[in-house]
């Protein structure tokens, strides 16, 4: 009797590659982590090859990071990778708040935020939170148009970080110690609170200060015009070693004339 062939079913839901896919489907590029961790699963600039992607120079796991279904089933049903979330280009940033890792009873980053948001006068901001494996959370917002916010640590206080260009977050589903990062609550993502951002964007450079060169008439007769080039040559001319003797006397030669 034959066997029936096996039917391939797709990812079930919760899978790693589900994850991954359902990332995409949000206009959020992913990339794949090594298996219950939290580093790139791609090689690194120090040791790359040079080949493949990487013919005319390195490629970042933030470049490769993509929405195409396609290339995420090909990657993700070879491995358990978890699931890197590249916060930049999916115009997002993401605001990581961790746990003490020494175990003391400081105050959390969920905590030190309330504080932030009383003293500011705010609404604790209520968007889309993944809660992490360590038991921390991460608040998602939605980037501001314009803005090109970077990674920051402890900017808004201790147990504070974000992500946002040249950073990534581990996205739902991702497992760490046998723990997953999850979706808890509404999945509405809010745009970034404009207080948030004034505390978040890197400070305008200021202006670089020219000083004015003003010209000095030259007033004063022929003779006065004759010796200044004169005394102006010679020091310009002086040899090492006597330069200053010779500047001294050039500016008394010239000094007579000054009134």
């Amino acid at each position: 009797m034959t066997r029936p062939c096996p039917v391939r079913r797709g990812p079930s839901p919760g899978s790693l590659l589900e994850s991954a896919l359902s990332a995409a489907e949000r206009g959020w590029p992913v990339f794949p982590l090594r298996p219950g961790g939290k580093r790139p699963a791609l090689h690194p600039e120090t040791r790359c090859p040079r080949t493949g992607a990487c013919t005319d120079g390195h490629v970042t796991w933030e470049r490769r990071a993509t929405t195409d279904p396609g290339r995420i089933r090909a990657a993700w049903t070879t491995r358990d990778w978890n699931v890197g979330l590249a916060t930049g280009p999916a115009r997002l940033v993401v605001v990581d708040l961790d746990k003490p890792k020494d175990g003391t009873d400081a105050p959390d980053g969920a905590t030190n935020l309330l504080t932030l948001c009383e003293r500011a006068g705010q609404p604790v901001p209520a968007t889309r939170t993944v809660r992490t494996a360590s038991g921390g959370a991460h608040l998602y917002f939605s980037a501001p148009d314009g803005a090109h916010l970077r990674n920051t640590a402890g900017a808004l206080g201790p147990l504070i970080d974000t992500r946002a260009h040249g950073g990534y977050v581990l996205a739902p589903g991702s497992v760490i110690n046998g723990h997953a990062y999850r979706v808890e609550g509404p999945t509405l993502i809010r745009p970034l609170p404009g207080w948030l951002l004034e505390r978040l964007a890197p400070p305008h450079p200021r202006p670089a200060t020219v000083t004015p060169v003003v010209p000095l008439p030259r007033v004063g007769g022929r003779l006065a015009t004759v010796v200044l080039d004169r005394e102006t040559t010679k020091a310009r001319q002086a040899p090492e070693g006597s330069r200053n003797a010779t500047l001294l006397a050039c500016v008394r030669a010239a000094g007579r004339f000054v009134a």
